[in-house]
């Protein structure tokens, strides 16, 4: 299993996003929040930014969308030039229509769950999800706390994700950093996003190595 390290630019600058890019280029996904100040109490990027940015950033896009009706809004962010798409398991009506329509336009698809979300419900429709991603701070705000009780949930899914056979990425999102992601990664995660962990650091892409050598000792 190939660890995957996903840079949010939600604790970049945002004066100087292309730059802010740039120094996280040897990571393999730029993690892209997209908040709508109704499904999270917090606005961010919209549509025409997030547009701008697929053509200047040096690594894909992943973007994670905590809006409301994802159902009607998330294909947009595909032909915007996204590589992966992921919904939140909450702000949709029908998952498996909307995870086939991203696919159709040639992203992946991903799910997303709040802490309180459990993933069981989307166990049996895996074949249909390129990525899960389990919340492991309540969606909104970077530099949160990890939640360890999701420690238990990350297994849960890895080990349906086994089973399966599908291939299916386990993201983690929420309080990643050099004290938590070789746990994260025990517990079977093989996609970590990292804000402030990253940006916060003097050196983005040295923090970036870190990471992934701490994460990827479990994986060996």
């Amino acid at each position: 299993m190939a660890v995957k390290i996903a840079p949010s630019i939600l604790s970049a600058d945002f004066v100087n996003l292309e730059r802010e890019l740039g120094r996280i280029a040897n990571a393999d996904l730029v993690h892209v929040d997209v908040m709508d100040n109704h499904f999270v109490p917090n606005l961010t990027l919209g549509l025409p930014v997030v547009e701008r940015i697929a053509q200047v950033s040096p690594v894909p896009l992943d973007v994670h969308l905590m809006i409301d009706d994802a159902d009607r809004w998330a294909p947009a962010f595909a032909r915007a030039g996204a590589a992966s798409v992921t919904f939140h398991a909450e702000a949709t009506q029908a998952p498996v229509r909307l995870a086939r329509e991203l696919r159709d336009l040639g992203v992946r698809a991903g799910v997303a769950l709040r802490p309180a979300s459990p993933v069981e419900p989307f166990l049996d429709l895996l074949p249909e999800l390129d990525m899960v991603l389990v919340m492991t701070v309540e969606p909104g705000f970077g530099g949160q706390a990890f939640i360890e009780g999701m420690l238990a949930k990350i297994r849960r899914t890895r080990d349906a994700i086994t089973a399966a056979g599908t291939g299916t990425w386990l993201q983690v999102d929420g309080g990643i950093s050099q004290s938590t992601i070789a746990r994260v990664a025990q517990a079977g995660a093989d996609v970590f996003v990292a804000g402030s962990a990253v940006y916060g650091a003097d050196d983005p892409a040295a923090q970036i190595e870190a990471l992934r050598a701490a994460a990827s000792t479990t994986w060996a």
